[in-house]
């Protein structure tokens, strides 16, 4: 099978790294832009100012997630690195949430 690598555009720059990693666990160009797109979870990566963000994959049976970690620079998204994850990983951290809209929900009784 022959990888076809994604090109640098307006939105995207694709590191070497990232394109290793696509290889190894077969991971479309598409696919990275599906996940950054359209998240089931958001985590601050790793690295500094970096986000990381899953879809799941996988059936049921033999669940597996696949990740995506990038930086913004302008308006332009800095592809770092892709992964799979065997299984289900744990929540890391939480989503960062306003201190205003927070103290809202709790005046409301939404959260305790």
């Amino acid at each position: 099978m022959k990888i076809i690598f994604p090109k640098d555009d307006a939105k995207y720059r694709w590191t070497n790294h990232v394109k290793r990693k696509m290889a190894y666990y077969g991971l479309s160009g598409d696919r990275i832009k599906r996940i950054m797109r359209n998240p089931k979870r958001v985590e601050n990566g790793i690295a500094e100012n970096t986000i990381a963000v899953m879809q799941p994959t996988g059936t049921k049976k033999n669940p597996t997630e696949a990740w995506a970690m990038y930086a913004t620079k302008g308006q332009k998204k800095i592809v770092i690195t892709a992964w799979r994850y065997p299984g289900v990983s744990k929540v890391r951290d939480q989503i960062p949430i306003p201190n205003d809209i927070l103290a809202e929900l709790k005046s409301e009784g939404v959260l305790e």
